[in-house]
C-alpha cells in the first residue's frame, strides 16, 4: 500500500472537503423550508420543491467536463453555488417566492452537480490503492453542512445566515478550486477518456446499478421524511405521555427527537465512510450493496414484527431509522468505485454522472411515497406502520438487481479469462 503523501492531501482530500462541505447545504432544505414558508407567508407545501432534481440533472450532463477540465468544473460550480445560495437570501429578504426556486432549485443545483462530481475521480486517481476509502472521507464532508447551517440560523437569522454562509462558503469553495488538481504526470486523452452516454445507456449493467440506487435513496427518503411522525406515534404509547395534550406531549419528546436526528447523522455519516471502505476489502463491490439491502430488509422486517408496544418497538424503530440512514450514505459512497469496477477509472466522471440522474428522481418520489402511502393507510391510527412493508419490498427488488449486477460481473470476468487462456 502506497503511503499517504502531503500532496495527496492537498491535492485531494482537502479541496474536496472544502467543496462539498458547502454544497452538502442541500440537506438543510428539511430545515429552510418550514422557516421560508413563515417568512414568505406561504405554506409549507408551496415551498417543497428544492434543488436535488438539478443536482442530478446538472451531474448527468457535466461528466465530460470534469473529464476533462476539473479547474473549470470547480470554479463553474463555485460560482453557481454561492450565487445561487446568496440568491435564495435576497428572495427571502424580497418575498419572492420564485426566486428562491430559481436561485436555491436551479442555480444552486447546478454548482451542486458539478461540485459533487468535481473531486471523486481525482480522489480516485491519488487514492488509487485505497479508492473506497478516499471517496468514502469526501462524500462524508457532504453531511457536514447541517451542522454549520442549523446553528447559525439560531443566532443570527434565516436571511443573515444565508448571506454570511455565502461569504464563508465562497472563500472555502474558492480555496478547493486553488488547491485541487490532477496527480502529476495525468494527462487528460479524449481517445481513452470519451465514452458516449448512449452507449453506457445501452448496457444492462448500467440500469441495474441504476435501479438499485435509485430505490435505496427513495426508500431512505421516504423513511427519513416520516421519522419525526413515526417516533411520534411510538413515543405516544408510552404511559407518561399518553394524557399529555399535544403541546405539552411536543415539549416534552423534544429533546428524544433531536437526540436520535444527531444519532441520525452520525450512522449516516460512518455508513458513507465505513462502507466505502470495506468495499476496498472486497472481491467484488456489489458485495456492499447487497449487505446494505439485507441489512435495511433484516430492520424492516424487526420492526414490522415486533407487535409489543413500549421499550421492544421503540428499539425496533431506532435500530431501522440508524441502519437505513447508514445504508443510505454507504450507498453514495460507494458508488463510484463500483462503476470504477465496471466502466474503468477513464469515463468514471461521466458514469458516476449518468447514474446521479437516479438521485432526481429519486428526490422528488421518496417523499411523494411515503405521503401517499400514510395518507391511505387502512389504519389511520397507526399510518406510519403502513409504510414500513412497502419499504421492505422495494429493497427486496434492489436486492435481486444488484445481485443481477454482481452475476453479470462475475460472467464477464470469466469470459475475459477464459478468452485469455
Amino acid at each position: 500500500m502506497a503511503r499517504f503523501t502531503k500532496n495527496r492531501w492537498t491535492s485531494a482530500i482537502i479541496p474536496a472537503l472544502l467543496i462539498h462541505i458547502p454544497i452538502g447545504t442541500v440537506y438543510c432544505w428539511s430545515v429552510f423550508k418550514q422557516l421560508i414558508a413563515d417568512q414568505l407567508h406561504a405554506s409549507p407545501a408551496s415551498v417543497e420543491w428544492g434543488a436535488i432534481f438539478f443536482l442530478g440533472m446538472s451531474a448527468a450532463f457535466a461528466g465530460p467536463m470534469v473529464e476533462k477540465n476539473i479547474k473549470k468544473s470547480a470554479l463553474i460550480s463555485m460560482v453557481c453555488f454561492v450565487v445561487g445560495f446568496a440568491g435564495t437570501g435576497v428572495s427571502i429578504a424580497l418575498g419572492f417566492l420564485p426566486g428562491v426556486f430559481i436561485c436555491y432549485g436551479a442555480i444552486m443545483g447546478v454548482g451542486l452537480g458539478i461540485g459533487y462530481l468535481t473531486p471523486v475521480k481525482n480522489l480516485m486517481l491519488w487514492f488509487a490503492d485505497n479508492k473506497g476509502l478516499a471517496t468514502g472521507i469526501a462524500v462524508a464532508g457532504f453531511g457536514l453542512a447541517k451542522a454549520i447551517a442549523s446553528p447559525l440560523i439560531g443566532s443570527i437569522g434565516l436571511v443573515n445566515m444565508f448571506y454570511t454562509l455565502a461569504v464563508v462558503y465562497a472563500i472555502m469553495m474558492l480555496v478547493g478550486f486553488l488547491l485541487i488538481r490532477r496527480p502529476a504526470g495525468w494527462v487528460y486523452d479524449p481517445a481513452t477518456s470519451y465514452v458516449s452516454r448512449v452507449s453506457i445507456l445501452k448496457k444492462p449493467v448500467f440500469w441495474g446499478i441504476w435501479i438499485a440506487f435509485y430505490i435505496n435513496i427513495t426508500c431512505s427518503l421516504a423513511l427519513i421524511s416520516q421519522e419525526k411522525d413515526i417516533l411520534h406515534d411510538v413515543l405516544r404509547a408510552f404511559p407518561q405521555y399518553a394524557n399529555l395534550s399535544p403541546a405539552k406531549f411536543a415539549a416534552a419528546i423534544s429533546g428524544i427527537i433531536g437526540l436520535v436526528l444527531a444519532v441520525d447523522s452520525v450512522f449516516n455519516t460512518a455508513g458513507r465512510v465505513g462502507f466505502s471502505t470495506l468495499s476496498d476489502h472486497l472481491k467484488r463491490r456489489e458485495t456492499v450493496y447487497q449487505i446494505i439491502f439485507i441489512m435495511s430488509i433484516a430492520v424492516c422486517l424487526l420492526q414490522i414484527f415486533t407487535n409489543s408496544i413500549g421499550n421492544a418497538l421503540l428499539w425496533a424503530v431506532l435500530a431501522m431509522l440508524f441502519l437505513v440512514n447508514a445504508g443510505y450514505g454507504g450507498g453514495f459512497s460507494t458508488l463510484p468505485v463500483l462503476l470504477d469496477q465496471h466502466f474503468g477509472t477513464k469515463t468514471v466522471s461521466t458514469t458516476h454522472g449518468l447514474t446521479l440522474s437516479a438521485w432526481a428522481f429519486a428526490g422528488l418520489s421518496g417523499n411523494q411515497l411515503a405521503s401517499f402511502v400514510v395518507a391511505h393507510a387502512p389504519d389511520q391510527a397507526h399510518r406510519y406502520a403502513a409504510l414500513i412493508p412497502v419499504l421492505t419490498g422495494l429493497f427486496v427488488v434492489a436486492l435481486i438487481s444488484i445481485s443481477l449486477v454482481k452475476y453479470l460481473g462475475d460472467r464477464n470476468v470469466t469470459k475475459a479469462v477464459e478468452d485469455r487462456g
